[in-house]
């Protein structure tokens, strides 16, 4: 398939059967062009921001993220000729740095963290300062996002329903809850009697606030509530071992050469029909 640029080329990723458990299917989001289902969002987010005009040619955008959504912004952003800033904490990995400079992207990094050792909240602090004193900045806001649970739900949401005539669970691990959000209420308006699970972290204070465990699992769980939590239609939460999510992987990733990584989108469907 031909397409005019690599944007037009985020999203429609293959669904895959992963193993003998009957009608057991992972969405293979890792293909997007930029590596994850954070594409999405970042495209979506910033042709809206330039549709709804508080984008132009000259606006620099800012966010918060250590992962993928600060590397699908990069690179979104230096495709529309934007300048891009995201605060990160100390412990963003080398390659995802080296992955961020190569998209001229500018890094700040926060330097204080809560009791649970995370930077989440003195991040959010230096975004909200930038946007306070800077001119021309728009922040994308991830954690809290109209635009960014709309992208979700006309995209994935969108080809689920295509990929599958029928489907009773959806596994899906929360973050900035943005894609639970939007994708759940898209998949409840088609199948009625779906359930949606969230899939969390120990150390996320999501559904646990009196948590004190340390994250160690990039781009699971979070240190605060985020705002895009109550759009999400969740009907069970299940919270992970850092451990657990981590033996999973290395099971994937030898038994079925998938390199899915411990934050794999996996959705649980029967097959179309059945």
């Amino acid at each position: 398939m031909l397409y005019n640029n690599i944007i037009a080329a985020i999203g429609n990723t293959p669904v895959v059967k992963v193993d003998d458990v009957p009608y057991y299917y992972a969405k293979l989001e890792g293909l997007n062009p930029f590596g994850s289902i954070k594409d999405r969002a970042a495209a979506y987010a910033i042709r809206c921001g330039y549709e709804q005009q508080l984008i132009h040619e000259r606006t620099r955008i800012v966010e918060s993220s250590s992962g993928n959504f600060a590397i699908a912004l990069a690179a979104v952003c230096q495709l529309y000729g934007n300048p891009f800033t995201c605060v990160v904490d100390p412990h963003l990995t080398p390659l995802n740095r080296e992955i961020l400079e190569s998209f001229d992207a500018n890094i700040v990094v926060a330097e204080t963290a809560d009791n649970n050792g995370s930077y989440l909240t003195n991040r959010l602090e230096i975004v909200a300062q930038m946007v306070t004193e800077l001119p021309d900045l728009f922040w994308v806001n991830q954690y809290d996002s109209a635009n960014i649970r709309r992208a979700y739900y006309e995209t994935i949401g969108s080809e689920l329903i295509t990929d599958f005539e029928k489907n009773d669970y959806l596994f899906m691990p929360i973050s900035t809850c943005g894609s639970i959000a939007g994708l759940s209420t898209k998949l409840k308006e088609y199948y009625h009697d779906i359930q949606i699970i969230a899939v969390d972290i120990e150390g996320s204070k999501i559904f646990d606030q009196n948590t004190y465990h340390k994250r160690s699992i990039p781009g699971m769980g979070a240190s605060i509530i985020p705002g895009n939590l109550p759009y999400a239609r969740i009907d069970e939460y299940i919270q992970c071992r850092q451990l657990n999510a981590k033996r999973v992987y290395a099971y994937r990733k030898t038994s079925f050469f998938l390199e899915c990584g411990v934050r794999t989108d996996d959705r649980v469907s029967p097959q179309p029909g059945a």
